[in-house]
C-alpha cells in the first residue's frame, strides 16, 4: 500500500508539468501579439508617410492614425498579460527563473504566489479595458446631453477604478 501511495503522489506531483503547455503557448501567444502590434504600427507609419508625402489629407486622417495606434497599444498590453501569465505559472508550478533572480532589471516578472499573479494580471487587464474604452470613444458620435452625461459618468467610473486600483497597490 505504501508503494501505491508513493507512485500516486509522484504521478500527482509530476502532473504539474502539464502547466508547461500553458507556459509555452502563452509565450507563443504573447510573441505573436507583439509581432502583430508591431506590424500594425509599421503599417500606420507607412500610411502616414504616404499620406503626408502625397499632400492629400483624407477625411478623418488623424482619427484613423490615433485609432490604429491605440489598437496596437491594446495588443501590446494583451501580449504583456500573456507574458505575465506564462512567467507566473512557470514560477508557481515549475521552478523559479534563475536568470530573473540574478538580473538587475525590474522585478515585475517575479511571482511568489497566486494572489500576486492575479493582482498583476488584473492591473494589466484593467489597462487593456481602459485602452479599449478609449479606442471606442474615438469612434463614437454624441447626439445629445444625456449621451455626454453618460460619457462623463464612464470617465468618472474609470478614474475611480484606477484610484482604488492604485490605492490597493500602495497598501502592500
Amino acid at each position: 500500500m505504501k508503494l501505491l501511495e508513493q507512485v500516486f503522489e509522484w504521478l500527482l506531483w509530476e502532473s504539474r508539468l502539464f502547466v508547461l503547455l500553458a507556459v509555452i503557448f502563452g509565450m507563443v501567444g504573447g510573441v505573436v501579439l507583439f509581432v502583430v502590434a508591431s506590424l500594425d504600427i509599421y503599417h500606420v507609419a507607412t500610411y502616414t508617410f504616404h499620406v503626408l508625402s502625397s499632400g492629400h489629407h483624407p477625411r478623418h486622417f488623424h482619427e484613423k492614425i490615433v485609432g490604429d495606434i491605440i489598437g496596437a497599444v491594446d495588443l501590446y498590453l494583451i501580449a504583456v498579460v500573456m507574458l505575465l501569465f506564462s512567467f507566473g505559472l512557470y514560477e508557481l508550478f515549475i521552478s523559479k527563473i534563475d536568470a530573473a533572480e540574478y538580473s538587475e532589471s525590474s522585478q515585475i516578472l517575479q511571482i511568489n504566489n497566486l494572489d500576486q499573479l492575479k493582482d498583476k494580471l488584473a492591473k494589466v487587464i484593467v489597462m487593456v479595458l481602459i485602452v479599449s474604452f478609449f479606442k471606442r470613444v474615438l469612434d463614437t458620435n454624441y447626439n445629445g446631453a444625456l449621451e455626454m452625461l453618460y460619457f462623463a459618468g464612464s470617465i468618472l467610473a474609470l478614474a475611480l477604478g484606477l484610484y482604488f486600483l492604485h490605492k490597493g497597490a500602495t497598501r502592500h
